[in-house]
């Protein structure tokens, strides 16, 4: 059983040599690729040994519980630890998307609904960025373009997280919150206190670690300046301060205008242009071995409606794993563990169901 394990007990202890070796770490990019697998092996390496440990008990109070029966008495319980740990292992042996420990960034966008999409996108950005707060991640806003009563018609927020351990990476949590977001309730431009419906669109991308990870020739990009804009058309920028960047050969079109200064909006763009780059360049992978997609639960169509927020009856539901809670407004301060872990746990699920069938 567990026959997979050797190679990767043996693939541990070599990182661990690595890691060891003062060479490595004056290069950042490998030294953060090579922390993230040690730590992603180290939970195989301590669910390996504590199951082993576990087996070997089982087996000695077997062969002594004849002689002892208090020793005897004890064996249901051990058996139950050894099938609990068996279970554990089991499930990290499951292959893992190789994108999990990265950190990512997200796009907000409104989208049917009119003004009271763009105020349920800024409801969004607040939602994740307390969710983030709870789990210990930076962020930092890259761009946004406001709306006249406040929300935000498009905002790019970038999520950075502190652990090696790709089970607690942003990309990990936040991979399965692309797609559209319904919300349900009376907005507040409504005088009649009718519910309205109206949607807004999020776009997750892992971010690249290093600018070498997708090479962009500086021929391939057309690069245009112009003013900044506020809400409503205003100018609040007098210099040509703002930069959108066109990936000529994919078609990709970043725009920046956060920053006063051309430079940091230029190294924002590209920034997510990197990360759309890298997402464009996995998708196609996956279309080509789709039996081998990095999630089971998500689909290729961003348009796909994953949720809906229904504020009268203070609902929240998933509609890809089922999950259902009434309290929404704890949700929308941040309390968005349980619908992540939902998902995560309906990927698992998935991945194991395909490794049968195999």
């Amino acid at each position: 059983m567990f026959e997979s394990v050797a190679p990767l007990l043996a693939e541990h202890e070599d990182l661990q040599q690595q890691l060891s070796d003062p060479a490595l770490h004056s290069d950042q990019g490998r030294a953060r690729r090579v922390n993230r697998r040690y730590a992603e092996l180290s939970r195989i390496v301590q669910a390996h040994s504590m199951w082993q440990q576990l087996t070997d008990d089982v087996a000695a109070a077997r062969e002594f519980a004849a002689e002892d029966a208090s020793i005897a008495a004890e064996i249901p319980g051990m058996e139950q630890e050894l099938e609990a740990a068996q279970e554990r292992l089991r499930r990290l042996l499951i292959p893992r998307d190789p994108d999990d420990g990265r950190d990512v960034i997200m796009e907000i966008k409104a989208g049917e609904g009119g003004a009271e999409s763009a105020l349920f996108a800024a409801d969004l950005l607040r939602m994740y960025l307390h969710y983030a707060e709870t789990k210990g991640w930076k962020t930092e806003l890259l761009d946004r373009t406001e709306s006249d009563l406040g929300g935000y018609k498009d905002v790019q927020v970038a999520i950075k997280g502190s652990s090696t351990d790709p089970a607690q990476g942003v990309w990990a949590h936040l991979k399965d919150e692309g797609g559209v977001h319904r919300v349900q309730r009376v907005p507040a431009t409504e005088s009649q206190g009718r519910i309205h419906t109206s949607a807004a669109g999020v776009l997750v991308f892992p971010e690249v670690d290093e600018p070498e990870e997708v090479a962009i020739n500086p021929n391939d990009l057309k690069i245009d300046v112009f003013r900044s804009s506020g809400p409503g058309g205003q100018s609040v920028n007098t210099t040509d301060s703002a930069v959108r960047i066109t990936h000529l050969p994919t078609g990709i079109v970043v725009s920046m205008q956060n920053e006063k200064s051309q430079l940091q909006n230029r190294e924002a763009a590209m920034r997510v242009l990197r990360a759309r780059i890298l997402a464009a360049q996995q998708e196609a992978a996956d279309a080509e071995a789709s039996a081998a997609r990095r999630s089971q639960i998500r689909t290729v169509d961003r348009s796909e409606r994953i949720r809906t927020y229904n504020f009268p009856e203070n609902r929240i539901a998933d509609h890809r794993t089922g999950y259902k809670a009434y309290n929404l407004d704890q949700v929308m301060d941040g309390a968005l563990e349980p619908i992540v872990l939902s998902a995560i746990s309906a990927d698992e699920e998935a991945r194991l169901a395909s490794l049968a069938d195999a």
